[in-house]
């Protein structure tokens, strides 16, 4: 299979979604809205939840299912308010020692004039910012398309897993054909040099994980993918509670500091 073949299955609707692994992963919880400053923004989900007996903040990128779900969700292109939301989450998390688990799905924050002039990118960035300060922990999960600073945004964890078949990059497969070959017909020759995959990445110790979606070349269901997921996000963020504050701090930034 092609890279480009795992960039049309990143971006398939049926594909496992934010809101698939919060209803699996939580008993129970809350949904919370708004930036406190210039509205809701239906691309991102989060708020509150129980993961068994502790609570979590969950923040993810939300997709929809169908063309009606789409234009309410941006398509999964998150607006400055959004990123600010997510960043309220983060701060209240960190106030009240949750754990943070953030889920990506998404072409690029949303990059219309509109978004330009409200501060997008002020907005990604305090969104990295406040990530890289949180002392509690934090997992991050790639569950289709990681594009750009719209999936960056949410991404400066502890750890970073990937679905098999998703992608992570810095733009688009078309975007990158359309800049260097002014020819976006060659997204297909691009994506064979973009290290985008969840193979490239784990290979270049990006992320720690690849989540299957396959056994034997057989398709997994998503219910199968699921009940193979949550086990292990409940089993890291176990396993990351029981090292002290600073032991994962220095992890973390050993991590992010291997790229520079």
């Amino acid at each position: 299979m092609g890279k480009y073949d795992i960039v049309k299955r990143a971006r398939l609707t049926s594909r496992v979604s934010a809101t698939d692994v919060i209803e699996h992963l939580c008993t129970a919880t809350v949904e919370m809205h708004g930036d406190r400053l210039s509205g809701e923004d239906h691309a991102i989900i989060g708020g509150v939840g129980l993961m068994d007996e502790t609570p979590i903040t969950f923040i993810g990128i939300q997709k929809g299912r169908s063309t009606k779900e789409n234009i309410q969700r941006n398509f999964g292109s998150v607006r400055p308010h959004g990123y600010r939301k997510a960043k309220r989450l983060m701060e209240q998390a960190e106030k009240f020692g949750r754990p943070v688990l953030t889920l990506i799905n998404t072409a690029g924050a949303d990059a219309t004039p509109e978004s330009e002039e409200a501060g997008i990118g002020t907005a990604i960035a305090d969104s990295l910012l406040t990530m890289s300060r949180l002392t509690v922990p934090t997992l991050a999960i790639v569950l289709g398309e990681g594009g750009s600073g719209g999936a960056i945004a949410l991404a400066l964890a502890d750890q970073v897993w990937m679905l098999e078949n998703s992608t992570y990059s810095i733009l688009s497969p078309e975007g990158f054909a359309s800049i260097l070959w002014k020819d976006a017909k060659l997204a297909p020759e691009a994506a064979e040099h973009m290290n985008l995959t969840s193979e490239d990445l784990y290979r270049l110790k990006v992320i720690e994980k690849i989540i299957p979606e396959s056994t034997d070349d057989e398709e997994l269901s998503n219910e199968e993918i699921l009940e193979n997921l949550i086990p292990e996000i409940k089993q890291v963020f176990k396993n990351m509670q029981e090292e002290s504050i600073e032991e994962r701090l220095v992890k973390r930034e050993a991590r992010f500091k291997q790229f520079q």
